[in-house]
């Protein structure tokens, strides 16, 4: 199922802001724009990652593109920071899009790549990259990401129907601002603040049961038994419970479920 360690080598990598010391090339790059993140990962020739960066931003909405000109300054930067890390230029890359998304978006998502410096080889949806790294024969990926909700269905390997919806991480901000009527910055730190988790998981429980059923109806017409889920927003602790409470469904939540579509995009890069 999971490479468990690779995920845990990854997040070491990002978190020391080091590269792996030896790998094999050619290296490979994923770009991950998100509503919340922009995350970019390193692989070598055997899917080893070798460096990852993430980075908070506000330049994606929902899959959309919304400061082009702010998403390539960013992805320069972070391009050029993983360079000097690494000691090489990085070139090719692959993009993700949440499913559903239009060709055109997706266009101007590998747009923003190669005009900061990358040749886009590939463009893939997000929990198909997802499924990548999950090795799944059979089952669903939900992908809880800072704007949406995106689901693949897999079937002896192959992705055979995805599904998105305009549900993620944003909208527990939201409520959380609501309910302490605060601004929405201040109700983003309190969400990520691993400490509040206990009190802030019963505000945001009803968007998660909202995900839940988002979850449910999208593989209720499927012969499937295990729910795997990945993506940054699916951080909180008794993520996984709601899920599978109301999918009837075991789920799966990966050890670091942020990183895990980030590698595969890396890994689908050709």
């Amino acid at each position: 199922m999971y490479e468990n360690i690779v995920l845990d080598d990854l997040a070491d990598l990002i978190a020391n802001g080091v590269c792996a010391p030896e790998y094999s090339p050619p290296l490979r790059v994923g770009v991950d724009l998100g509503t919340a993140n922009i995350v970019i990962v390193v692989v070598d020739d055997n899917n080893k990652p070798v460096a990852g960066v993430t980075y908070e931003s506000k330049v994606v909405k929902d899959g959309v593109v919304v400061d082009y000109i702010g998403a390539i300054r960013i992805i320069e930067q972070l391009k050029e920071l993983l360079e000097d890390r690494i000691g090489c230029t990085l070139e090719n890359a692959a993009i993700a899009i949440p499913p559903g998304i239009s060709v055109n978006n997706g266009k101007c998502m590998a747009n923003v790549a190669e005009s900061a410096g990358f040749r886009v080889t590939k463009i893939v949806d997000e929990p198909t990259a997802a499924s990548a790294v999950l090795k799944i024969k059979n089952g669903a990926v939900v992908d809880v990401g800072g704007g949406t909700t995106g689901i693949s269905i897999i079937k002896n390997g192959t992705v055979v129907a995805t599904f998105d919806e305009p549900t993620g991480g944003v909208h527990m901000t939201l409520t959380i601002a609501g309910y302490y009527d605060i601004e929405i910055e201040e109700a983003e730190e309190l969400k990520k603040d691993v400490g509040n988790q206990e009190k802030i998981f019963p505000i945001i429980l009803p968007v998660i049961e909202k995900m839940a059923v988002i979850t449910k109806k999208a593989i209720e017409d499927f012969q499937i038994d295990t729910v795997y889920l990945v993506g940054g927003a699916s951080l909180f602790d008794d993520f996984e419970c709601i899920l599978e409470k109301t999918t009837g469904m075991k789920t799966i939540k990966a050890n670091q479920p942020m990183l895990v579509t980030p590698l595969g995009i890396a890994i689908s890069c050709v």
